[in-house]
C-alpha cells in the first residue's frame, strides 16, 4: 500500500476565503447573541415561577429588555477584552450581568 503525507502547507492552499453575504451575517450576530437572549427570556420565566411573592412587580418585557441589554453588554465586552467569543470568563460575567439586572429589574431588594 502506497500512503502519501502531505504536509499542511500544501494541504491547506492560501486561497481567498468566500465573503460573507447579509445572511451570513444575521445568522453570526444572532449566535452570538443567543446567549444573552436566552438567558434574558430565562429569568423573568424563572422569577415568576420559583419566587416567592406571588405579587406582581413589573412587566416581563422591560425585564426581558434590561436583562438583554445587559447580557449584550457583556458578551461585546468579552469580544473586545479576549478577542474572540465563546470563552468561560464571558460566560460566568454574563450570568453574573443579567442575574444582577433581573435582581434590580424584579425589585428584589425590597423583600
Amino acid at each position: 500500500m502506497d500512503y502519501k503525507i502531505c504536509l499542511i502547507h500544501d494541504y491547506l492552499s492560501f486561497r481567498k476565503s468566500p465573503r460573507m453575504g447579509p445572511l451570513d451575517l444575521i445568522i453570526h450576530l444572532l449566535n452570538f447573541a443567543a446567549p444573552a437572549l436566552f438567558l434574558a427570556v430565562a429569568m423573568p420565566v424563572a422569577d415568576r415561577v420559583l419566587g416567592r411573592r406571588r405579587i406582581k412587580s413589573v412587566a416581563w418585557w422591560p425585564q426581558i429588555a434590561i436583562n438583554l441589554i445587559a447580557g449584550l453588554a457583556v458578551l461585546g465586552a468579552g469580544l473586545a477584552l479576549f478577542g474572540n467569543d465563546g470563552k468561560m470568563a464571558t460566560y460566568v460575567g454574563l450570568l453574573i450581568a443579567v442575574a444582577s439586572a433581573q435582581w434590580l429589574a424584579g425589585r428584589h431588594w425590597r423583600s
